[in-house]
């Protein structure tokens, strides 16, 4: 999940009061942790007006009063949506996968116990899947392993559902793994196979809300989010991710992002990886 990525202005667009961009950058920051920068009216004005003529609100502060009324409606889910731009790819910072296939698998196996991972800010589903085929891979058959994939976007949970890409989105995918684990479903494009699909629960989650599952987890993944956060922010989410890791887990955060100037309980492993 990322902030705002570039997007055209839309013809005929309501103008954006310093008052409303500041309820928008109130809401952002207080229901989903996102610090909006200063500057960034003409952005967040391109990316709510189709909403708002979509609507049939003249103004942004009556949009505005409209999502605020609702409190945790569709229209809050809505509006969070429409300012996160998501971007990944299979087999992004591979470090980490190299990681998890050398030191936290062969631990796993040798411990014979079930593992459980969280991809937190799952975007469209590449690093769940790619998590799902290597551990398929490295794993005896049947062996219990479960995915909690989740993002605050609705949208890219639901593509992420689906399980199907394009053959641009699946071109750092092998061939060899592209005829294993994923089935042509139209022309330039191919989903994931069941196999591929079955150990992986995707889900709609604000990690500022309230979290439905106890853990424990052995590995966390919350890589290229708390980029978009500010300092306090970071601090409490990275330590109720400790609270929710096994003893000896591990969290992964971006190669972008670091641990270093807040307060945590981890020990650094390599650059990027945590351990509890």
């Amino acid at each position: 999940m990322s902030f705002l990525g570039s997007t055209e202005l839309l013809p005929s667009a309501p103008d954006l009061s310093p008052d409303d961009f500041r309820r928008v950058r109130q809401i952002a920051y207080e229901r989903a942790g996102l610090a909006i920068p200063a500057g960034k009216e003409g952005l967040v004005r391109s990316r709510l007006s189709k909403r708002l003529r979509e609507r049939r609100i003249g103004s942004f502060s009556a949009y505005l009063n409209t999502v605020e009324a609702e409190s945790n409606g569709e229209e809050m889910v809505k509006l969070i949506d429409l300012l996160t731009t998501n971007k990944t790819d299979f087999f992004r910072e591979p470090a980490h996968f190299e990681y998890l296939l050398a030191k936290v698998v062969p631990a796993i196996k040798a411990a014979r116990k079930p593992l459980r991972i969280w991809s937190a800010g799952c975007s469209t589903g590449e690093e769940p899947y790619t998590l799902s085929m290597l551990l398929k891979e490295s794993l005896p058959e049947r062996y219990d392993f479960r995915i909690l994939a989740t993002d605050i976007c609705t949208r890219v949970v639901a593509a992420a559902r689906t399980g199907e890409y394009s053959d641009e989105q699946l071109g750092d995918v092998s061939r060899e793994r592209q005829a294993r684990w994923f089935a042509k479903s139209s022309p330039g494009h191919a989903a994931v196979v069941p196999e591929l699909r079955a150990p992986i629960s995707f889900a709609h989650l604000n990690l500022m809300a309230t979290w439905p599952m106890t853990g424990p987890f052995d590995v966390i993944l919350c890589r290229n989010v708390m980029i978009y956060f500010d300092k306090p922010t970071v601090t409490r989410l990275v330590n109720r991710f400790h609270d929710l890791l096994a003893p000896g887990g591990h969290l992964f955060i971006g190669h972008s992002e670091s641990l270093t100037a807040i307060e945590h309980r981890y020990r650094y492993v390599q650059p990027a990886v945590y351990a509890k």
